[in-house]
């Protein structure tokens, strides 16, 4: 299954997460975004707050609040709706679970799974695993068909590129699982709670 236009919409999908932790500002999750290097993201600040106007007109957060602090002007604070959660839910296992030629999409995937409860992220993971293996037998049957007819191995430099690509991420899968199931991954969203509490003001 393809992924969806709003599955690729990382910006939403960073917004959604972090207000899954606790209800925030834009300009607070501005600050946040930038302090942790979430650099999938571009275009800040605009495409932030576009994000967030939009995930307001889908219902999926809404204002909560809107507080002054000192001189500084209002600021409308947002927290995600019971359909936001089902939303974010829904894009992470399904950006985790399916590989994708836009490396970027799974970058923020990984970057933000502490959003799901850690079994749901362990079987997308390993749904990711099983997807991986066989596109790495389909690959190596491929390169072995190729070698057949004789081509220069100049010409299957590209395809061994690819299945490397394959191979380094299904290895760094598996060690991933292996610490989630270990305990050495903690999993725990008040740890990000807190790194937005934090967050040095600006």
């Amino acid at each position: 299954m393809a992924l969806r236009r709003a599955d690729r919409d990382l910006v939403g999908l960073t917004v959604l997460a972090l207000l899954s932790v606790r209800p925030s500002h834009p300009y607070e999750l501005h600050r946040f975004i930038v302090d942790t290097h979430k650099d999938y993201i571009g275009g800040l600040p605009r495409s932030l707050y576009h994000s967030v106007d939009r995930l307001a007109g889908e219902e999926l957060i809404a204002p909560v609040e809107t507080r002054r602090e000192g001189r500084r002007p209002e600021r409308t604070v947002y927290d995600i709706t019971e359909e936001g959660r089902a939303e974010l839910a829904t894009r992470l296992r399904r950006l985790l679970e399916q590989p994708d030629a836009d490396t970027k999409v799974f970058l923020a995937a990984v970057s933000l799974m502490g959003c799901l409860p850690e079994r749901e992220a362990e079987r997308a993971l390993g749904t990711r695993a099983a997807t991986l293996e066989g596109a790495i037998v389909a690959a190596d049957a491929h390169v072995e068909s190729l070698v057949a007819t004789g081509l220069p191995r100049i010409l299957l430099l590209e395809v061994e590129y690819n299945r490397a690509m394959k191979a380094a991420e299904l290895e760094w899968i598996r060690t991933t699982l292996a610490g989630i199931r270990s305990g050495r991954i903690a999993w725990s969203a008040t740890e990000a709670a807190g790194l937005l509490d934090e967050a040095p003001p600006k």
